[in-house]
């Protein structure tokens, strides 16, 4: 199957991906982004770790990779909306603390409402718009806290 755009076209920006690194151990670095993510408005109901899980399936040797799936739950419902549910299959916004060197961790967002508007999925494009601004300012609050 073709994808409708070419990905090498792509702007980071069009798909709202945002890193920063954090100079902490990995266990500070999930605080950290927990706490952050928290004073801008984000739940993390969902988090895991596929290091773990890969270690212990498939005994992997992947070094420590964290995912706190966070959400704002006014805004994702507003998401669901605009979308007709389809954005369900998104969720949550995945915030990534992946160890890069010992006390160096990589945090790293992709925006699921801009990758939601690349794949189509809005039925009203007024209210994503203002969707992927409000998730924006939310985002970069974050990251601009991470990398103070």
């Amino acid at each position: 199957m073709a994808i409708p755009f070419d990905p090498d076209e792509l702007d980071p920006e069009d798909y709202g991906e945002k890193r920063a690194t954090l100079a902490t151990d990995h266990e500070s670095a999930i605080e950290r982004v927990r706490e952050v993510c928290a004073d801008a408005g984000f739940g993390v109901p969902v988090e895991f770790s596929p290091s773990e899980l890969l270690n212990e399936k498939v005994d992997a040797d992947r070094d420590p990779y964290y995912v706190l799936g966070a959400c704002n739950p006014a805004v994702a419902d507003r998401a669901l909306d605009a979308t007709d549910g389809r954005i369900g299959a998104l969720f949550p916004c995945n915030m990534v603390i992946q160890e890069i060197a010992p006390d160096e961790q990589l945090v790293y967002h992709v925006s699921i409402m801009k990758v939601a508007r690349l794949l189509g999925f809005s039925v009203d494009d007024e209210e994503m718009d203002a969707i992927i601004d409000d998730t924006g300012e939310m985002v970069e609050t974050v990251f601009a806290e991470l990398e103070a």
